[in-house]
Parts: C-alpha cells; sequence; structure tokens
C-alpha cells in the first residue's frame, strides 16, 4: 500500500491531473464566487431603489393629508401601507424626534433618541443636514427574530405649501420638518439569493466534475501511454538501440519527441567517447607535467602520484607524504595539506627538502581538497613546482641588491630618486646628508623642486620632466644656505614603476674658484691694457691742462677775456672730465666680481663698450676696426659683465695676433693710425690713399636661429697642429711673459655657460676669425638666475672635435 501510495504520489499522471484539477477548482470556484457576489449585490441595489421609491411614493402620498392637518387620513394612510407584505414598519418622526404616526399602534407618542442609528445619519453635525445620500441613509439591520431588515429614513422637506396657504403651520426658516422612517423584510429576497447559490455551486460542481473527467481520459491517452513508451525507448537508447518509429506518427509533437531522443543518444554516444578520450588525455598529462602532484587522504598517505614524483623519490606502496618528500617521521609543522583538511580552502607554501640524490631543492606548494558528492573534504590534491633555480637565482639577486645599495649609498655625490610623474622623493643616498644637511629620512616622500632656490616651482618641475641636464641651480640646505649644483637626470625603473634618477653635485666652491679666477683674469687684463687706458686718460687731461694754462696766462696777464671763448674753454674742460669719469667707470665696472644672475643682453652694445677700452690703443697701434653690425638685432641671456670680458679677450687676442706679425716681419713701428675716431656701424673707406694694412673686423649676424659675433683679425694665425689644445687652460702661443694662457679658456667656459659656442678658424693669406655663437634670449624676457640658467660645460674643460677648428691662443 505505501510503495503504490509513493508511486501515485511520484507519478506524472498524477501531478498533471492533479495540477490541472486543481487549477480548474481554483477557476470554477473564483467563478462561482464572482457570480453569487454580483448576484447579491444587485439583488440588494434593487432592494434599496425599490425601498426609496416606495418612501417616496407614500411621502406624495401623505403629503396632502399633512397640508390640511389631517391626522386621521395620514394615519390610515400608514396603517395600509404597513399591512403590505415585507413591509415591517412606517414611521413619521417630527424635528424632537417623537414618533407621530406610525404602522405599529403601540409606538406613536413615544420619543426616540436623536442620535439613534435612523436619526444619527443628519444629526451627527450640527446643525443637522437638510440632505443626505441614499447610501447614507439606508441601513441593513437584524430583527429579534434573527430576519435581516433593510431600513431606510426620508427626510420630509418644509414645501412653500407648508409655511404659506393654505398651511400657514410651519415658519418659513424651516427647512426639514421630519422624517419618515420605513423598514422592509429581506427575508423573501434572502430566501432566493439561497436559491440561486445551491443552483450555482451545484453547476459549477457538475462542470467541475465533468472537466475533470475529460481531462483525465486526455491524460490517460496522450500523456501516460506515450511517455510508458518512451521509457522503454530510453532504456534502449541506454543499450545502445534505438526507439523504433513504425507505431510512431513522425509528423506529431510524440514523433518528433522520439526522433529528438534518437539523436541525442547518437549525440550521447559520441560526447561518451570524446569524453573518454579527453579522460585518457588529461590521464596522459597529469602523469607527464613537469611539477610534482600528489593525492593523499587525511592520514597524509599517497593515493596517487603522477609519473614525475614517482621518479624524482620514488615512493613504496602506501607511504606517508612527509616520509616521501623529506624523509620524516611525522608531518611537517606547516603542512599546507594539513590546513586544507583543516578549513577545506587551497593553501598555499613554500617547503625546503632534498632530492633523491641528496641535492638541495625548494618547491611552492599549491594544495586543494577534492570532496565527494555531499561536499564532504575526503582527499587533497598537493601539486608541488620545483623552484630550486629561480630560489639560487632570488639569493644571487639579493647579493647584488644589497651589493648595489652599498654602492649606491657610497656615491660620494646626492642621488635621488624621484617619481617621473610627481616628482617625489622616493628614495636618496646617504650623501645627501653632508650636501643638504637633511637626513634621509626627511626627504622621503617631499617634492623635490622644493629644493630649488627662487624661481617658479612649477618651471623646475617642467624643465626636470624634460631635460637631461641642469647646471648652476641653486639649491637651499637645511639651514637656508644656498648653494649651487649640477643636475644630471636619467630616466628608469624603480619597484617597478618608472623613476627619474637625480644626481647632484656642488659645484659651489668650484664656482667660487672659477670667478676668482676670472677675476684674476680681469686683473690682468687690466694690468696689460694699463698703456692702452692710461694714453686714454692723457688725452682728455692734456686738453684740460692746455686750458687751465691758457686761463692762468690771461689771469696773470690780466688780459680779459670774451665771454664766447670763456664758455667754449668751459665746455672743453667740462666734456674731457666726463670723458676721463666714463673711462675710470667703464674700468671699475669691468673689474669688480661679476655675479650669476642673467639677463638680456644686445651683443652690438658689449661689442662697443668693450671696444672703448681699445679704440686709442688700436689708433696708436695702426690697427683699423671694421664694423659689421646687423640690425635689429635679437638679444641673448648672459651676464653683461662677463660677457664683455669675452668681447675683451678676443680684441686682445686680434690685437697681440697683429703685433706678432709685425714683429717676425722686422716692422719696428706702426704704420700711422688713420686721422679721426672710427665710427662703429661704418667701415674704413677702401678707396683712402693711405690704408691701414692691418685691420680687425668686427660682425655681428642672425644665422639659422643663432645670434652669432665674429672678431676677425689679420694677424699670425695659427698653425693646424695646435687646434685641439687651443681652449685647454694655461695653454698659449705667445712668448713667455706675454700671455698666462687663460684668456680663450675663460671665455671658452663662460660662453658654455650660457648654452654657447665658441669656434676658432685660421683664414687663408693668414689672421684667424673667432666666431661665438648664442641662443636668442626667450620672448618671455624673463632673467634668469641659479636654476634658470642655460646648460653648458665646465669652464676649462676642453672641448671636443664637435667645436670646430680652434682659433689664435692667448
Amino acid at each position: 500500500m505505501t510503495a503504490r501510495t509513493g508511486g501515485l504520489r511520484h507519478s506524472l499522471l498524477t501531478k498533471i491531473f492533479a495540477s490541472v484539477s486543481l487549477t480548474l477548482l481554483a477557476g470554477v470556484a473564483g467563478w462561482t464566487w464572482f457570480n453569487l457576489h454580483h448576484q447579491r449585490q444587485t439583488t440588494m441595489e434593487h432592494m434599496v431603489t425599490g425601498a426609496d421609491r416606495l418612501s417616496n411614493t407614500i411621502r406624495l402620498a401623505s403629503h396632502y393629508a399633512m397640508l390640511h392637518n389631517s391626522r386621521d387620513d395620514l394615519r390610515q394612510i400608514i396603517r395600509n401601507v404597513g399591512r403590505q407584505r415585507d413591509v415591517e414598519a412606517v414611521r413619521i418622526y417630527d424635528k424632537h424626534g417623537t414618533i407621530q404616526f406610525s404602522s405599529i399602534y403601540g409606538e406613536v407618542g413615544q420619543s426616540t433618541n436623536i442620535k439613534a442609528e435612523a436619526c444619527d445619519v443628519c444629526h451627527r453635525e450640527t446643525p443637522p443636514r437638510a440632505n443626505a445620500p441614499l447610501d447614507q441613509r439606508t441601513r441593513i439591520f437584524t430583527a429579534p427574530s434573527g430576519a435581516r431588515m433593510l431600513g431606510i429614513l426620508t427626510p420630509i422637506h418644509n414645501e412653500p405649501s407648508c409655511s404659506g396657504p393654505p398651511c400657514h403651520f410651519h415658519p418659513p426658516d424651516k427647512t426639514v420638518l421630519g422624517a419618515m422612517d420605513m423598514v422592509l423584510s429581506l427575508r423573501e429576497a434572502d430566501a432566493g439569493l439561497a436559491v440561486y447559490q445551491r443552483n450555482s455551486i451545484a453547476l459549477a460542481a457538475l462542470v467541475f466534475l465533468f472537466t475533470t473527467y475529460i481531462i483525465l481520459l486526455f491524460v490517460l491517452r496522450f500523456v501516460k501511454e506515450p511517455v510508458l513508451a518512451l521509457i522503454q525507448g530510453t532504456r534502449l537508447i541506454a543499450r545502445g538501440e534505438q526507439i523504433p518509429m513504425d507505431d510512431l506518427d513522425e509528423a506529431d509533437e510524440m514523433g518528433q519527441l522520439v526522433a529528438a531522443i534518437n539523436r541525442m543518444g547518437r549525440d550521447i554516444s559520441a560526447k561518451q567517447a570524446e569524453l573518454n578520450r579527453q579522460r585518457d588525455e588529461y590521464q596522459g598529462l597529469f602523469e607527464t607535467v613537469p611539477c610534482l602532484i600528489t593525492v593523499q587522504d587525511r592520514n597524509y598517505r599517497l593515493l596517487q602520484y603522477n609519473r614525475e614524483f614517482a621518479e624524482r623519490f620514488a615512493p613504496q606502496a602506501g607511504d606517508f607524504c612527509f616520509h616521501a618528500y623529506k624523509g620524516r617521521d611525522e608531518r611537517c609543522e606547516n603542512c599546507p595539506v594539513e590546513k586544507t583538511f583543516r578549513t577545506g580552502r587551497p593553501h598555499f607554501s613554500e617547503e625546503a627538502g632534498y632530492n633523491k640524490d641528496g641535492s638541495r631543492a625548494y618547491w611552492l606548494v599549491h594544495t586543494k581538497p577534492i570532496r565527494n558528492e555531499r561536499g564532504e573534504v575526503v582527499a587533497a590534491m598537493e601539486m608541488c613546482l620545483d623552484i630550486t633555480q629561480r630560489k639560487m637565482l632570488e639569493e644571487k639577486l639579493e647579493r647584488s641588491e644589497n651589493k648595489y645599495h652599498a654602492i649606491f649609498n657610497q656615491i660620494p655625490n646626492p642621488v635621488f630618486v624621484l617619481d617621473r610623474q610627481t616628482l617625489d622623493i622616493l628614495d636618496c643616498n646617504d650623501a645627501v646628508l653632508p650636501v643638504y644637511g637633511h637626513p634621509r629620512e626627511r626627504l622621503l616622500g617631499t617634492w623635490f623642486p622644493a629644493l630649488f632656490a627662487g624661481g617658479d616651482p612649477a618651471g623646475h618641475a617642467a624643465r626636470l620632466r624634460s631635460e637631461s641636464a641642469l647646471n648652476q641651480v641653486r639649491h637651499l640646505t637645511s639651514t637656508g644656505r644656498p648653494i649651487y649644483v649640477d643636475i644630471s637626470l636619467a630616466a628608469s625603473e624603480y619597484a617597478e614603476r618608472p623613476v627619474l634618477l637625480a644626481i647632484s653635485r656642488d659645484i659651489t666652491h668650484r664656482l667660487e674658484t672659477e670667478q676668482q679666477l676670472i677675476q684674476a683674469s680681469k686683473m690682468a687684463t687690466l694690468g696689460e691694457m694699463s698703456t692702452g687706458v692710461a694714453h686714454e686718460l692723457n688725452q682728455p687731461l692734456s686738453v684740460i691742462r692746455t686750458i687751465s694754462g691758457f686761463f692762468m696766462r690771461k689771469l696773470r696777464k690780466k688780459e680779459p677775456m670774451d665771454e664766447k671763448t670763456f664758455i667754449l674753454m668751459a665746455e672743453g674742460i667740462d666734456q674731457n672730465v666726463e670723458r676721463a669719469a666714463r673711462i675710470i667707470e667703464h674700468m671699475r665696472e669691468f673689474g669688480r666680481k661679476s655675479g650669476l644672475k642673467l639677463e638680456r643682453v644686445h651683443l652690438d652694445a658689449v661689442l662697443r663698450k668693450a671696444f672703448d677700452i681699445f679704440e686709442q690703443q688700436f689708433r696708436v697701434h695702426g690697427i683699423v676696426p671694421r664694423w659689421e653690425l646687423a640690425e635689429s638685432l635679437p638679444p641673448v641671456l648672459a651676464e653683461p659683465n662677463r660677457l664683455e670680458q669675452v668681447v675683451i679677450n678676443l680684441l686682445i687676442n686680434a690685437r697681440d695676433a697683429i703685433e706678432e706679425k709685425r714683429a717676425a716681419a722686422g716692422a719696428d713701428t706702426a704704420p700711422p693710425a688713420p686721422s679721426g675716431p672710427p665710427v662703429p656701424g661704418t667701415a674704413t673707406d677702401p678707396d683712402a690713399e693711405a690704408p691701414a694694412p692691418d685691420e680687425v673686423r668686427l660682425r655681428t649676424m642672425v644665422r639659422d636661429g643663432r645670434v652669432i659675433m665674429e672678431v676677425e683679425d689679420t694677424g699670425t694665425g695659427f698653425p693646424p697642429g695646435i687646434a685641439e689644445n687651443l681652449f685647454v687652460p694655461f695653454f698659449t702661443t705667445k712668448e713667455v711673459g706675454k700671455g698666462t694662457g687663460l684668456g680663450l679658456s675663460i671665455s671658452y667656459g663662460i660662453v658654455k655657460d650660457y648654452g654657447g659656442t665658441i669656434q676658432a678658424e685660421s683664414l687663408p693669406g693668414g689672421g684667424a676669425r673667432l666666431r661665438v655663437e648664442f641662443p636668442p634670449a626667450p620672448e618671455n624676457g624673463r632673467d634668469a638666475e641659479g636654476g634658470d640658467a642655460p646648460s653648458g660645460r665646465d669652464m676649462g674643460s676642453p672641448p671636443g672635435a664637435s667645436q670646430g677648428t680652434p682659433g689664435a691662443a692667448s
């Protein structure tokens, strides 16, 4: 009996029949309930409408009797209406709630509570409402006999005929004179509804049973029998056969289902063959995978292992993991397999042991639980990857990192590791402390451009990202003292992130030494030019002395002097005093110590100012200057005083080269100087009767975006063999005692500091040309100091072959 009950419960026929029957039952029940509800609601609406119509009929019928105050007629009308079937009571209340007329004789004269159920419809508000909708004037209640009653209250309004003739009884301001309450029995209506309800339920039950029977026959014929046939067919498919299609209509759904099942059987067979192939393939992969794979039970006994494990450790049957791996008699203290059994999750670890040949080995261990169909962990798979070579490389890398970290800290110059995007300091070496005064820990994480002194930090950051070297930039130490450094930049990687390596070299002492050397060179140049300067000063002094002698003679002789002559003589004294003061001021400015602040400088102005010192010397030595100055020459970024020193060195070099040529030719005296001072911007007339044999050409131009200044002489030139040594410090071609060998070397360093180049070439037929090129100053016109100075090589570093052919040596 139990087996049969279980079979019915799991039967497809039972499930389909039960689901369809329940659905049908729910539909029929819902339809019946809705029909009964609708019928009940319709019946009640008809009853209420009829009661309201009857109440209005009674009110209209009694209107005449009320108008003539015929109480007997009104009483008779009420009693006659009350005798009708289903009319339980008819009452007329006055405005105080007293029953004036009633179909029940004993109720006349009784007073009712005006807040009672019938009257509360209008008297719940103050003042009472004159009108109320029908649904609020209707009530349904149960009589003591148990029958349901329908009560309807109809107000009796004060009409014009009630307050006027013929009645004149009620005042006109009264709206409602009373109310008529009629109670109807719902006994017959309820009985009719009960009959309708029984008939509806019976019809619904009949429809349900008939439809259920039809569904049962349909399911038995078109569902159960084909399903049983399909079950038998699946058994055939399980044996590798196919369902016979002889008795089936292949065009209907069942035939199509059988055909689909046959195709599915063929597909399953093909898939099974593929699965068997994949099983064999993965088994082969398991055996040949180049890592150690074992399957262990909860006692760490080896259940299965691959060929690699067998060849390396040669385990015995029933061997334990820890014994096969490491020759231990108990499990390892930090065993990932034990953790997998305990937590049910994969685990990773790094293990060390020995191979079968006794060599040291390292493995990366990965364990994973193996669960049964209930989700319980019954075994663990352990896969070990041999990382011995990688471990050895890591140890070598660690030793290498330690070595290079030691080298990094022993570099004598400060080295900063900067984030390439933010320029934050990620690391620095120990040399930062003696140079900057900051301990390494304080600088880590700070912004590197914050070390710069002056200028725009954003501009410094932009230059750090775009340039490979920054020369003569100003940094601040921890005490606020400015220092000058050269910074070399290189892109690299640090901790797998792009960085900049910034190597800082303190050049403060070197710059101070260079300044002292340049200042000494200036003093030597001033000493060398002392004769020419003295001659320059003698001329205005001679004029002043001549004029003063003229004044003394006039005063001694007490001769009168006309005003025009006196003014002319006084103006001569003033002009020559001003000229002498200008020469002295020029020498004082030239002799002062130069700064490092860069300005926008015009080469024409520097060239004219430097030539002022040599104007008289060139005239005395018969050297003719030829000026070829370009118009609208763009400015360059430099320090005027140091740039003037370069021009003076070039002029001295040209003057000495001409003097050497004359000495070699045996010319003891110079050719006569041309009359009149040279005028800058013009050339000496080549058609003059006595042209000067020696000249210096002073030329400026713009070529290929570079501002160029050339000083060309007609001196001895230089032999090609000394070209590479021309700008080396202390190298000179002059006789002992006539040159220091620092003029061109200092000039080379100054030009390089301003981002320029200096070249020299020997001219055909004698003479040399020295060319100085500068980049034009930026359009924004800003001056530069410290970190804004153009990059260049150190003063005193000999130029390479890229600097062109050297010129005459100092």
